[in-house]
């Protein structure tokens, strides 16, 4: 990129080994990186910072794998055998029913591939660069060779990069050279032959920064990468084989072998009874054999969960993993951060604290307007040398820019330091020409470990200032003097610095301490002896981050669904009191601390955590204690993160939900699902979409078995007592292929229940198929059993012929099935209401075609022919009806004799 080609080579080849200066002139970019048009014309030239896609199967490979599963196997035996048989018809429309599984298999796992494609999209990772010389955070595939990267704690290194500078720098490299400790970074180059491990001046794509920061200069991006030559991208999104997935193919595999050997007995019993012929008795099996598999049923789990996946995205909840889905139903405890999950994350400096007083300030949000206000009377802080002076202070101990686009003010960076800026900009102070006075010469970066940050300034006077913010009893204990009203200083009040602090939490606000002291001449670097004990105390900040008004109602819709809300914050316990009531979280006066929380036993801890829901200077770690101490109680827990350190209770928790916009990479690598908005009332969105997939689960299983089982049972009956069958294999197979999937599948589109959020949280261990169920697909089995063989000895018993008796019963099967079907859409609530007989799009088109599909299957012609199937009359039709109407009324009165036993 530069005129010398040989030093360009070394620099992709070797850039550990090069000066920075030599590197940043191979690259033919400089420490304020690249110009905004100057990367455009590179990601054109070069190509976006991503590897190429993994090879995939192609649709022919796709489809031919669908037909790769035990039932399959079965049914393509079964076909060959009809066929040597003779029976051509039942050959062919068994090989219909299994191109049609194939079929659905094929065009459903194209689309899940496409959903996940798009997740995948939506969790791209992003990086901040320097682009025109200012900060901006771009997607990881849009930089290119010669941006400058900004490192931060949490980041996942986005392409490779030589390190300009860093402080206190520390990468993750274990993907790439599985070293189990993270690597102390510098900028200092190192020989050309340095192994992989040892170039500590490069920081390499995919890796994870643990601590401190750095910038550096991107050398590779892509495939060119290190992790790109050996290596997938890290962090994509794989699919999952849920545990529900798992146990209904298990369950498939089992019917199918039990169903293999009781055909195989009643094959033998058969023929040795004598009663039907041995093609007949076979031709029984296969019908048997088809009715008790519900072949449609793992194709509509997975559809219902892609369809979940999809509503949840929709709503700002990004699915990582689909066991997230099943787990959701089962939550009973959130643990949610406070900042910007459950409050807006928009702070606004609303009362500063000095020697002269309290003064409040005016104006919400990050625009810089507002007034000033002390005892009740406006006042100029230009006339204030202490107020003036300690929102300058913070002001330069700031990193974040606010900014103005279409009459909107914005924040850049943290928003709390965008309130200190917005602070001083109402105080007059101008932040760019402020900085471009006293320009900062270094700084020690806040750290939860340290709980301050520093940085050096110099004016061009040469005169040189520490200017210290961060958490009041920190700088308290850091401090030996104080500003006094005049300006001046005098020997630090520690009790009244530490009652104003309280005073200010104990009203809802985030306090922050800040602090200076002059520097020595000349000084260039900034250590933290510098600043232990050595500090002049400018005053207090209270910042305000109101509750978010949604979050606030879906506080309340989870408390009346029966899950307990519980706050974590680093807050100042009075901040987060006075947050928690704001929110209508219970007992918000019961706090614990995270000191408090260092000295209670793991017993200790599990009976605290019941009563507490509000838990105030807490760190990372202590997020893990509380995860594990609710889970040992048996809750089933909901756990927010967005920091690096968060990612082992992310982890843990049975849900670990990631923020979106303020995350970091590892946050979001260790959760299942990640909110878009980092808004709480995603949460609560997310666990009542959670509850309407489960439910819509149960309501496919609850549909389909019962069909299985009356076919079945029909079979069987008919074998045992030796009479004509009712329905035939071919019917059998025309039923299940046909009304049963066209009609299961409209489940997995259904809206929630009413209701579902009235109801307690199932628990954690609660199986697929409870007692309920299985109740119930016993009991609607033997219906459509009755259904089917009562229908066709009316119909014999009436004089007519095998085949309009047996039409007849076809028919009554599919007509108890649309019944049933309206039945079964709402499990706890009656279905005889006004929505449940309008019933929802799906619904309605999926009866329409099976309705028309039947007209087909009984006056056709041609269908007649090959399903031996009759015209009815009206009266026959009228029957037929009957046996639905019967079903659903039968249902209904069962429905509330368990509604009455539960209830006892």
């Amino acid at each position: 990129m530069s005129d010398d080609p040989d030093r360009d080579a070394h620099a992709r080849t070797a850039p550990h080994a090069l000066e920075v200066q030599q590197v940043l002139a191979a690259m033919d970019s400089h420490r304020d990186g690249l110009s905004a048009a100057e990367a455009e014309r590179r990601l054109a030239s070069l190509g976006a910072n991503r590897l190429p896609d993994p090879p995939r199967r192609g649709p022919v490979r796709r489809f031919l794998a669908q037909f790769d599963n035990l039932l399959i196997h079965v049914l393509l035996g079964a076909a060959v055998i009809t066929g040597l048989l003779g029976h051509w018809i039942d050959t062919a429309v068994i090989g219909a029913v299994v191109i049609v599984n194939a079929t659905i298999g094929f065009f459903q796992e194209g689309k899940a591939e496409r959903a996940l494609a798009a997740i995948r999209d939506m969790l791209a990772p992003r990086a901040v660069v320097l682009r025109d010389g200012a900060r901006q955070t771009v997607s990881a595939a849009a930089i290119v060779p010669g941006d400058v990267v900004i490192l931060e704690p949490g980041d996942r290194v986005p392409a490779d990069l030589r390190l300009l500078g860093a402080r206190g720098l520390r990468i993750d490299e274990a993907v790439l050279t599985g070293e189990s400790l993270p690597v102390d970074k510098g900028s200092d180059p190192v020989s050309a032959g340095a192994a992989l491990g040892d170039r500590e001046c490069m920081a390499f794509s995919g890796t994870l920064v643990t601590a401190g920061q750095g910038r550096g200069v991107v050398v590779a991006t892509g495939a060119a990468t290190r992790i790109g030559r050996i290596s997938a991208l890290v962090g994509t999104v794989d699919a999952v084989v849920t545990p529900l997935t798992r146990q209904m193919a298990q369950f498939a595999r089992w019917l199918t072998g039990f169903v293999l050997v009781l055909a195989a007995l009643i094959l033998g019993f058969g023929t040795w009874l004598g009663t039907h012929a041995f093609s007949e008795l076979f031709m029984a099996v296969v019908g048997l054999s088809v009715a008790a598999i519900p072949e449609g049923l793992p194709a509509i789990l997975t559809v219902t969960l892609a369809i979940g996946v999809q509503r949840m995205a929709q709503r700002n909840a990004i699915v990582r993993r689909l066991p997230a889905i099943e787990a959701l139903g089962a939550v009973s405890v959130i643990c949610s951060d406070k900042t910007g999950t459950l409050t807006r994350n928009e702070m606004t400096v609303a009362r500063v604290a000095t020697a002269r007083g309290e003064t409040r300030i005016s104006g919400t949000g990050y625009a810089p307007h507002g007034g000033f206000e002390r005892d009740g009377r406006e006042i100029d802080p230009i006339d204030d040398p202490t107020l003036h002076g300690l929102l300058r202070a913070a002001l330069l101990c700031s990193e974040a820019d606010v900014s103005e686009s279409d009459g909107v003010f914005q924040v850049h960076g943290d928003p709390m330091e965008g309130a200190l800026v917005t602070a001083a900009w109402k105080a007059g102070l101008d932040p760019t020409a402020t900085r471009a006075r006293e320009p900062q010469t270094d700084a020690i970066p806040f750290d939860a470990a340290h709980r301050f940050m520093a940085t050096l300034h110099h004016d061009h006077d040469g005169q040189r200032t520490i200017y210290v913010k961060g958490a009041p009893e920190r700088l308290i204990a850091m401090a030996r003097d104080q500003r006094d009203p005049s300006g001046g200083e005098t020997p630090l009040e520690e009790a009244f610095w530490h009652v104003e602090a309280d005073r200010l939490a104990s009203s809802g606000h985030r306090v922050l301490a800040i602090a200076t002291r002059a520097a020595a001449p000349g000084q260039q670097e900034l250590t933290f002896s510098d600043v232990e004990g050595r500090l002049t105390l400018e005053g207090l900040v209270g910042l305000m981050d109101p509750p978010r008004d949604e979050a606030i109602t879906a506080v309340g819709a989870c408390h009346q669904a029966g899950i307990e809300v519980k706050m974590i914050t680093g807050d100042h316990a009075g901040t987060a009191s006075a947050i928690a009531g704001r929110l209508g979280l219970r007992d918000p006066d019961r706090v614990l601390t995270g000191a408090q929380l260092d000295e209670l036993s793991d017993n200790a801890l599990d009976d605290a955590v019941q009563g507490v829901n509000v838990f105030a200077r807490t760190s990372p770690e202590h997020k893990l204690r509380l995860v594990s101490a609710l889970q040992r109680r048996g809750d089933s827990v909901a756990m927010t993160g967005d920091g690096v350190n968060d990612a082992p209770a992310l982890k843990r928790a049975d849900i670990g939900v990631a923020m979106g916009r303020t995350g970091t990479e590892a946050a979001k690598e260790s959760a299942d699902i990640v909110l878009a908005d980092d808004n709480f009332a995603t949460l609560a969105a997310a666990i009542h979409a959670g509850r309407t997939v489960y439910d819509n689960l149960k309501k496919a299983v609850l549909f389909l078995l019962p069909v299985n089982g009356g076919e079945s049972l029909t079979i069987l009956a008919a074998l045992m007592l030796g009479v004509t069958f009712p329905i035939t294999p071919v019917q059998i197979l025309w039923v299940n292929m046909v009304s049963s999937v066209l009609l299961a599948m409209t489940l997995a589109f259904e809206p929630a229940e009413p209701g579902i959020m009235q109801r307690p949280p199932r628990h954690r261990r609660e199986p697929l198929l409870t007692g309920f169920l299985l109740w119930r697909v016993g009991f609607v089995s033997l219906l459509f059993a009755g259904g089917i063989f009562g229908v066709f000895l009316w119909a014999r018993g009436q004089g007519v012929d095998t085949d309009i008796a047996r039409t007849m019963a076809v028919n009554a099967l599919v007509v108890m099935e649309i019944f049933y079907l309206f039945a079964v859409r709402f499990l706890h609530r009656p279905s005889l209401t006004l929505r449940g007989v309008l019933g929802t799009g799906p619904v309605l088109i999926a009866i329409g075609a099976v309705t028309l599909l039947q007209v087909l299957f009984t006056f056709a012609p041609f269908m007649q022919t090959f399903f031996g199937t009759a015209a009815l009359d009206v009266g026959q039709s009228a029957v037929v009806l009957g046996c639905g109407v019967a079903v659903l009324g039968i249902l209904e009165i069962e429905k509330r004799i368990m509604q009455r036993v539960r209830a006892r």
